[in-house]
């Protein structure tokens, strides 16, 4: 199965026509006001409007109550929701059963001591993130353009297919595809001009290099494929 694109973060329908033009598998949506790339649930819902299978609309919180998460819901109508905040395994289940969709649990890593609990998320989850860890004294978890350690995650045993993201953008996606083999890669702050303001050039530029990256890499297909937990994919 072909590796998975999103490009997060969008908030303008003339980012979101590049992403869907590109060709991108995911498009994101972050409803967390400290973030730059936060929009307002009108906004939002006049975005999911634009978007049609087989493209799918992800609703991207930070520890979100049960109430927000309602209205992330009702305004987007996301295919899949992006737990991107210290959310426990015990409580990614019970938005799982609360709302009946696909869950994706981001987890920040910056050593190997941050994998620890991710065989206890692959119990609850249909799809994890791994992401850069944020600077001391962030206000947001992501969105920084810096990368990891890709090696952590070489040889990863896990029971769910899983995206990376973190500092990525179309000049090393193929060596995190190489190095990872994993089975979608998430991008942001990579595509843009500034903070929060997409680039249209970039958003091709990265689709076509994953994609490139992909059919050059040949990689053997995980088990799980990412597609199979977004419904009608």
């Amino acid at each position: 199965m072909s590796v998975l694109v999103k490009i997060c973060g969008l908030r303008t329908p003339e980012a979101l026509d590049a992403a869907l033009e590109a060709g991108a598998d995911l498009v994101g949506f972050v409803f967390f006001p400290p973030s730059p790339r936060h929009v307002g649930f009108e906004a939002a819902r006049t975005l999911g409007e634009r978007v049609r299978p087989p493209v799918r609309k992800v609703a991207v919180s930070v520890d979100a109550t049960d109430e927000h998460l309602q209205s992330c819901v009702a305004a987007l109508k996301p295919d899949l929701l992006q737990l991107h905040g210290r959310e426990t395994p015990e409580r990614v289940g019970v938005i799982r059963s609360l709302f009946h969709l696909p869950v994706m649990k981001a987890l920040p890593v910056s050593s190997r001591a941050d994998l620890i609990h991710i065989h206890q998320y692959a119990k609850v989850v249909d799809l994890m993130m791994f992401d850069a860890r944020a600077p001391r004294g962030a206000t947001r978890p992501g969105g920084f353009g810096k990368a990891f350690d890709w090696r952590l995650l070489q040889d990863l045993d896990l029971a769910v297919p899983f995206m990376l993201s973190g500092g990525l953008d179309a000049g090393n996606v193929e060596e995190a595809l190489r190095v990872t083999r994993a089975d979608g890669v998430d991008v942001s702050s990579g595509v843009e001009s500034a903070p929060g303001q997409k680039d249209a050039g970039k958003i091709r530029a990265f689709v076509r290099a994953a994609r490139a990256a992909d059919a050059k890499l040949a990689r053997t297909p995980r088990p799980n494929a990412p597609r199979a937990i977004v419904p009608g994919a």
